[in-house]
């Protein structure tokens, strides 16, 4: 007796997917930021690190690119440090050094000093993350103070990096401005300003002439009458 089997019915088509306004604008910036700024990547074989680039010449200048500095024995010598800071053991992390490659490139070093202090916040970034592993793993109290410890403090070196990368970009310039006050069809006067008490009415009318004083302290000065040239007050621009 031949027996036929059942076949299912096939399954209905999905629906091509539709990417919505956002998701295309998304999508159109991720390609024309690749076509302008090409990744530069390294890759790990045996230990041996080289530049993941179909031509090598390109990709040694995508990598000072992206370090910011053209000067050969620097670049060697901050990439061989980037990968000991991102090697566990004896073994590279070819993603952990890529990572931190991307971090410099990301930050734009304008100089050497710029791209050693965009390395040492890659490597204190890995280290933290290290730490935060090294906190779930704690089997006892003063192993899981220990770790929040050294997280802590890493991450306040963290912002005082990033602080001093700030000031090293802007110069070091600092204007600080109190009580400025400014009246109608007046000047302004910066600086800490001192006001005497007003006077009252009656006081006013009977002292019509001024007078003498026998105090050391000199007559303060209005702002344009001074003989001195006043330095102009520097901004910092913004960048």
């Amino acid at each position: 007796m031949m027996t036929t089997k059942n076949k299912g019915k096939p399954a209905a088509p999905q629906p091509e997917y539709s990417p919505s306004a956002e998701e295309r604008a998304a999508i159109d910036s991720a390609f024309e930021a690749r076509k302008i700024d090409p990744a530069s990547r390294l890759k790990v074989e045996n230990g041996v690190v080289s530049i993941d680039h179909p031509d090598e010449l390109i990709g040694y200048l995508l990598t000072q690119n992206a370090l910011g500095s053209l000067d050969a024995s620097f670049v060697s010598g901050i990439l061989e440090q980037l990968t000991r800071a991102s090697s566990r053991g004896r073994e590279v992390s070819q993603s952990d050094l890529n990572f931190m490659v991307s971090v410099v490139k990301g930050i734009e070093p304008r100089d050497q000093l710029e791209s050693m202090l965009a390395a040492q916040m890659a490597s204190i970034h890995i280290a933290m993350m290290k730490i935060c592993e090294q906190i779930g793993r704690v089997e006892n109290l003063p192993q899981q103070d220990s770790a929040q410890r050294a997280f802590n403090q890493l991450a306040r070196t963290f912002v005082t990096q990033m602080e001093a990368l700030k000031r090293y970009r802007s110069g070091g310039e600092k204007v600080t401005v109190q009580n400025v006050s400014v009246s109608e069809g007046g000047q302004a006067i910066v600086g800490n300003v001192t006001q005497n008490p007003r006077e009252t009415a009656a006081d006013s009318a009977t002292s019509s002439a001024p007078a003498v004083s026998h105090s050391q302290r000199p007559a303060m000065e209005l702002v344009g009458q001074s003989s001195r040239k006043v330095p102009p007050v520097r901004r910092k621009l913004g960048k």
